[in-house]
């Protein structure tokens, strides 16, 4: 049985570190179909405004949602809506930081709002955000 979470309190917090390596990024581009050179092509990427490979803004959002699935809320999560700023290029071997903040909390409801942000090793935000989860003990049928 899953031990899902009944209470938030506003101001918890959450994060997870993760570096991001090349072979995520590859990786992500085989699942997703995402094979945009300015991920994959070193050559191509160069002469980008980047001025090299960046890996998917969308790989790195998927680390707000393992924070969200495993940290907070938590396990029994779902989520139901989240919105994205993407702030700033993440490249091959940066260290990013994901991390959840409680912001609203509907007992009720059973809903839970927090705001999101990925930042990385300069603390530099590249990615801000809000998301609203559902606890799935308030979806089941009575």
């Amino acid at each position: 049985m899953i031990n899902e979470r009944s209470s938030f309190t506003i101001g918890e917090e959450a994060s997870l570190t993760k570096l991001v390596s090349d072979e995520d990024i590859k990786a992500f581009a085989r699942i997703s179909g995402d094979h945009n050179p300015v991920h994959i092509n070193e050559e191509y990427a160069k002469g980008t405004m980047f001025g090299g490979r960046i890996a998917h803004g969308m790989l790195v959002a998927s680390l707000i949602s393992a924070v969200l699935g495993t940290r907070l809320p938590g396990p029994g999560a779902i989520y139901l809506r989240q919105q994205l700023r993407f702030l700033a290029p993440v490249s091959p071997g940066d260290e990013v930081t994901a991390r959840a903040k409680v912001i609203a909390w509907d007992p009720a409801k059973g809903r839970v709002t927090l705001s999101t942000e990925v930042i990385n090793k300069k603390g530099i935000a590249v990615i801000a955000g809000e998301a609203q989860l559902a606890m799935s003990s308030f979806l089941k049928k009575k």
